[in-house]
């Protein structure tokens, strides 16, 4: 019987280990690196699973291949990431050819189920970007795969990581609030972040899932793993009420807008040299326009969402996202048996040491080693006492320093055990992406969605 997450793991932290330890169970040894392939060389792909991994474990693992649809992206991404691997428009054949040990998935989200299926089936263990896939019927052939397969798929949920929302996992485990009731979570994505989304192919519900899918499941994995229980049931209301349709004007795209002037979400792409080096320069290989017009009349996602959410062990969650917030970030509240915690991060007015809006999704996606620490306030109130509050350490860089932990567990410390339970694998990628499937199923159909009704998976009251 397979051990899906710890056999996945403990296999690429071999790699760093002692040529003498027993390879057993292992399909590669110790004595050479891990055989890294990736597919989607967009900038998640080309920076953080592809730059990033060059550089801080070229010690441990080779890519041995790159794939992407788009041949001039391609070369440009093989010079930044900075190897010297072969460059395939063939997925089937760059894994047949380059016979790696580990394919990353960081492709546009609806095609993820096609990369994780086949790679799967071609002998490979997989990791994948979130989400896993954008509805139940590609998530329950994923599924069907992993479970066929003698290889595993972990998913790449860095949010768990940061310092931060492990505090908050370590004091829901302690019971500083006794047992869990309900719990309360707000996102607020700002005018640079959030309108981001609509200007891509993430304004296409049949490429993203919408952002119920495509960006809520990342905060539906940390209430998933916070709450430590899985959904049962989810009841929801979203509506397109600011872009698309809804502007008071349009053009093809920024670059070629005649309202260039008028438009508050005007974004000259050329003046980023390295988004115009990765997109403008190749758009003509494959018709990506990255500077798409927010307000063209095919975007068909939601841009305001709130959601209730049941938990099998009986715990509420009231959930809502907005897109076109003047400030970039969230709250969320814990109420317990025996009090309340009460946590939050960027919102302006709580800090001193606020940076700019334009600044804060560019420091999040930044993955340079800068020592930039601040801390950020957990309040717990426990009745009848006067609220406690606890300074946690805070890095703004790599997502609150999430990003370079969960590489690092990984590719170096799978084998020392986490007390957290950080790691991700199948269930949990399905279960997260599953509340947002059930909620744009909600908003469609005008009723409550059965968790268990999408897949095959049944929510158990603990994880």
């Amino acid at each position: 019987m397979k051990n899906s997450r710890r056999k996945f793991l403990s296999s690429i932290s071999m790699l760093a280990a002692s040529t003498t330890i027993p390879l057993h169970a292992f399909s590669f040894d110790t004595s050479k690196k891990l055989k890294v392939a990736l597919v989607g060389t967009g900038i998640r792909g080309i920076t953080f699973w592809g730059k990033r991994l060059v550089d801080q474990y070229s010690d441990i693992i080779e890519f041995v291949g790159l794939s992407d649809i788009n041949p001039s992206r391609l070369d440009y991404a093989k010079n930044y990431i900075g190897v010297s691997c072969p460059v395939f428009i063939d997925f089937e054949k760059m894994v047949k050819d380059t016979r790696p040990d580990l394919v990353i998935v960081t492709t546009k989200d609806s095609t993820h189920h096609q990369f994780i299926i086949k790679g799967l089936e071609l002998g490979c263990d997989v990791l994948t970007e979130k989400p896993l896939t954008v509805d139940e019927t590609k998530c329950q052939a994923i599924l069907d795969a992993e479970k066929k397969s003698e290889k595993n798929l972990i998913v790449g949920f860095n949010y768990r990581w940061s310092p931060y929302a492990t505090k908050i996992k370590e004091l829901l485990m302690s019971k500083a609030i006794g047992d869990l009731v309900s719990v309360d979570f707000n996102w607020y994505l700002n005018t640079y972040h959030g309108a981001s989304y609509f200007r891509r192919w993430h304004g296409d519900m049949k490429s993203s899932g919408s952002l119920w899918v495509h960006k809520s499941t990342h905060h539906f994995d940390l209430l998933n793993w916070w709450i430590d229980s899985e959904p049962s049931e989810v009841f929801a209301y979203g509506d397109l009420e600011f872009y698309g349709k809804n502007g008071p004007f349009r053009g093809d795209n920024c670059r070629t807008c005649k309202h260039s002037k008028d438009c508050d979400f005007y974004w000259d792409i050329n003046q980023d040299e390295f988004m115009k080096e990765l997109y403008v320069d190749h758009e003509h290989e494959d018709g990506y326009i990255r500077d798409n017009c927010l307000f063209r009349k095919d975007i068909d996602i939601y841009d305001k969402m709130s959601a209730q959410v049941k938990y099998a062990d009986n715990t509420t969650l009231n959930y809502s996202l907005t897109t076109y917030s003047p400030f970039e970030g969230w709250r969320v509240a814990f109420n317990g048996t025996k009090g309340r915690i009460e946590a939050s991060q960027d919102i302006p007015y709580h800090s001193i040491n606020s940076i700019s809006e334009a600044e804060k999704h560019a420091n999040e996606m930044d993955q340079t080693n800068k020592e930039e620490l601040s801390y950020e306030p957990i309040i717990v109130h426990k009745l009848w006492k006067e609220h406690e509050t606890i300074k946690v350490p805070m890095e703004k860089q790599g997502h609150g320093g999430g990003d370079k932990r969960l590489q690092d567990k990984i590719f170096k410390t799978s084998d020392t055990e986490d007390p957290y339970g950080r790691t991700a694998g199948i269930r949990d990628g399905a279960m997260s992406i599953l509340i947002g499937i059930g909620a744009r199923r909600s908003i469609e159909e005008k009723k409550a969605i059965q968790i268990a009704q999408l897949t095959d998976l049944k929510p158990k009251k603990k994880r």
